[in-house]
């Protein structure tokens, strides 16, 4: 499955399970994408199993695709993804990570 397949498939479960599903809770969902990050975290410094630490990646992902169909719909995620993508290849080695050697 795509990431414009994987946003339907949210879509539908958003509906039916009654999540927030407007663009004002933007905010709010990006939030939790925030907290499900945080427990990405926290599950890798346990050292809890990488299936557990994966939920929560996937979760942060959930969050992610559910914005992205209210924020920007017009936008084809997998269309994105390939563009910048591209992009980043193009910049130099250790793009942004000069603080390392100071």
């Amino acid at each position: 499955m795509n990431l414009e397949g994987m946003k339907k498939e949210i879509e539908k479960l958003v509906i039916e399970k009654g999540f927030y599903n407007k663009k004002e809770d933007i905010p709010k969902k990006l939030l939790f994408a925030f907290i499900e990050l945080a427990e990405a975290s926290d599950a890798w410094k346990k050292g809890e199993s990488e299936e557990r630490i994966a939920e929560e990646l996937i979760d942060v992902i959930f969050y992610i695709l559910d914005v992205s169909r209210l924020a920007c719909p017009s936008v084809n995620m997998d269309e994105m993804f390939l563009k910048k993508l591209e992009i980043n290849k193009k910049r130099p080695y250790q793009y942004g990570e000069g603080h390392r050697y100071k």
